[in-house]
């Protein structure tokens, strides 16, 4: 993403928005959905949770390359307790 690109997150409809500078372009991302599809338990949800809420941008460059269930079997350390 280019460096004058602003990214955040939006507590009240619960994306993440991009908007380009100059041309006024604002690409949307809807968290809900986005976990929905990758997300395959409570500990990937986290993962993703926090990237929205402290680097939305690194989280719309994984959801926008196409890298977020990759980088979700990599990052996330889930081990279930043995009964």
């Amino acid at each position: 993403m280019k460096a004058n690109v602003t990214c955040e997150f939006n507590m009240d409809t619960g994306c993440v928005e991009i908007r380009m500078p100059g041309d006024g372009v604002t690409v949307v991302i809807d968290c809900t959905a986005v976990e929905n599809e990758v997300a395959d338990n409570m500990y990937e949800r986290s993962d993703l949770d926090y990237l929205i809420y402290n680097d939305p941008r690194a989280y719309a460059e994984l959801v926008l390359s196409g890298d977020a269930e990759r980088y979700l079997k990599n990052i996330t350390d889930y081990k279930p307790i043995d009964s």
